[in-house]
Parts: C-alpha cells; sequence; structure tokens
C-alpha cells in the first residue's frame, strides 16, 4: 500500500511537537516584548538572519510558510508584521496560537500543504519566510511556483534547506565514531527509494518523518525557473554536529529571492 507521505510527516510532527521538540518550544513573553520594542531578530539558519534580508517589517504581509511552532511567526508579529502561519501540524500551529493569544498579538494560522498555497490570492504576501522544511515532501518545485505567485512584484522569497551534501552519506555508526565518511546515496535522495524496505519500516514504526534530500539544481534553480532573482545567499554551521561532514563545511544554506 501507498505512503501517504504527508499525513506520515504530519503525524509525525505532531507527535515532536506534543515531545517539545527543539522547533516546537515556542518564544518566551520577553521575547515578543524585545520584538515590540524594536529588539529581535529571526532564523532561516541556526545564525539571526541579517538584518537586510528582511528590514523593517512593519505593516508587511509576511507567510511564515511551513513555520509552525511559536518561534518565528509570533517575533515578526510582535514587530508589527502582518502574519500568517502555513504548517502541515495542527499541534505546531497550537504553538503558535498559544503565544498570540498569551501576548495579545494578532497572527493567522492555516493548517495546510506548503506545495498548495491555493488559499491565498496572487499578490497576497509581501514576503515569504521559509525555513527548512520543504525536506519532508518528494518534490519541490510546486512550493518555489506557488510562492511566486502569492508574492507581489518586488516581494522576497526567504527559503533555507540543507547542503544536499549531507544526504549521500552511510549512516553507519560505526564509521561515524571512525570519523570516517563513506558516500553511499545519490542525490536527488529519497527514504522512500534509497533506505532498505526494513530500514523504511522502522522508520515508519518509530514514527519519524521521512525525508528526501534535494539537488541545489531543485532547490537554487527551481527558484530560478520559477521566475525569482536571486538576491542573496549564505551559508551556516550547524552548532551541534549530527554527521562527521557537519565538522568541515557549512551544511546550512539560505537565499533570498525577489519576484520582479
Amino acid at each position: 500500500m501507498p505512503i501517504d507521505i504527508f499525513k506520515h510527516n504530519q503525524d509525525a510532527w505532531d507527535r515532536q511537537a506534543r515531545q517539545q521538540g527543539p522547533w516546537s518550544q515556542p518564544v518566551g513573553p520577553q521575547i515578543t516584548a524585545a520584538a515590540r520594542r524594536g529588539d529581535w531578530q529571526v532564523h532561516l539558519t541556526p545564525s539571526p538572519l541579517p538584518p537586510a534580508w528582511l528590514g523593517d517589517v512593519s505593516g508587511q504581509r509576511i507567510l511564515c510558510l511551513a513555520s509552525g511552532g511559536g518561534q518565528q511567526a509570533p517575533v515578526l508579529a510582535a514587530a508589527g508584521a502582518l502574519v500568517t502561519v502555513l504548517d502541515a501540524s495542527p499541534e505546531q500551529l497550537a504553538r503558535d496560537r498559544e503565544v498570540a493569544e498569551r501576548d495579545g498579538l494578532q497572527l493567522e494560522t492555516r493548517l495546510g500543504d506548503m506545495r498548495d498555497l491555493s488559499a491565498f490570492v496572487d499578490g497576497a504576501f509581501d514576503c515569504i519566510f521559509h525555513p527548512i522544511s520543504n525536506l519532508y515532501v518528494p518534490d519541490i518545485r510546486p512550493i518555489w511556483r506557488e510562492c511566486f505567485r502569492t508574492l507581489r512584484n518586488g516581494g522576497r522569497l526567504l527559503s533555507s534547506f540543507y547542503n544536499p551534501v549531507v544526504f549521500i552519506g552511510d549512516r553507519d555508526p560505526a564509521l561515524a565514531e571512525q570519523g570516517l565518511i563513506r558516500p553511499r546515496y545519490r542525490l536527488p535522495y529519497s527514504d522512500l527509494r534509497d533506505l532498505s524496505a526494513q530500514a523504511l519500516n522502522d522508520r515508519q514504526q518509530r514514527g519519524e518523518a521521512l525525508v528526501f534530500g534535494h539537488s541545489l539544481a531543485e532547490q537554487i534553480g527551481g527558484q530560478l525557473e520559477a521566475g525569482f532573482v536571486l538576491r542573496g545567499f549564505l551559508e551556516d554551521e550547524q552548532p551541534n554536529p549530527r554527521f562527521v561532514v557537519d565538522r568541515f563545511v557549512p551544511t546550512f544554506l539560505a537565499t533570498w529571492a525577489e519576484k520582479p
């Protein structure tokens, strides 16, 4: 029976949120209070986003795409933006509502698929803020097309994703203990295709999200194909290396793309 990837990953993220995983721990009231005073920062990667990438957000219509969890959207709302959060996980969206209710913030939450923004009209947003999340869908080109459609002319798409090199290595713990990297998987990577039947079943039984490692041609080239112009690019280090490769190359990437 085919796996319903969207439903499986939705359930996986609901589970993470209930377990208060790192991306499901809402910001405290002191953070939103500081944002109201103009002292704020948000993250596409572990380091704070360069100020020029967002600038003054007051009055901007911002879509936080696949960005639930009560971390980025409330800060932007407190800083004066008109924020909508779209996420696949009801539990993640609940974290945003909790912060909004606690701190008296105006933000809208929408349950949905990041590949389908049909609930929004053309040119609905000034900015789309899309932190690392597109590894949970097998085809990301629909995301870029929908982002392009729903941004106004001159609007910006700020997105981040993993350096695809993280997906090619054998995950044998014995290799990691020796500090060795053994290439095993070709890009683009897919849990569905590249894992053995037993490993895939084990992953499903543990309730872990299924992931897909997209190439740079899909990530950056896909944005250009959708019509965007690249305005900025940055790399960032993994502060808590999970894989051997994290010790040697920046494994977080982010782009600032603009709709002409």
